[in-house]
């Protein structure tokens, strides 16, 4: 049974960076593809980034394009979302995820069947 635990989250100011981190145990990372969503109080769960299992294709939602980054580091089975010039529309808990099967990326929640506990990322002046 795959497990995914997120860590990285924290309270930061406008403009800076984060890396927000999705730990595997139980099972390979890359055997999956992997997303991250955030979600904020009575909002739906949303895509943010996604990378494929299969040749590492990335994915990015239309407001985050060329400020974040999705990245595996299979050594440490794990993978990373890389997030710059943060704004506060960010703010967000953040949550990993991976499918039963690969390799593609899906877009909506109900298709995930693994999930970390989330990590809050703050982005306040």
């Amino acid at each position: 049974q795959l497990q995914l635990v997120e860590s990285g989250g924290d309270l930061v100011q406008p403009g800076v960076s984060l890396r927000l981190s999705c730990a595997g145990s139980g099972n390979t990372l890359d055997n999956y593809p992997i997303a991250w969503f955030r979600q904020n109080p009575g909002k739906d769960r949303e895509l943010v980034s996604c990378i494929t299992s299969n040749d590492d294709t990335t994915y990015y939602e239309d407001s985050v394009q060329d400020r974040f980054t999705i990245s595996r580091d299979n050594a440490k089975n794990t993978v990373y979302l890389q997030m710059n010039s943060l704004k506060p529309e960010d703010t967000a808990v953040y949550y990993c995820a991976a499918p039963k099967m690969g390799p593609y990326c899906f877009k909506l929640p109900y298709e995930y069947d693994y999930w970390g506990q989330g990590t809050q990322v703050t982005v306040s002046s």
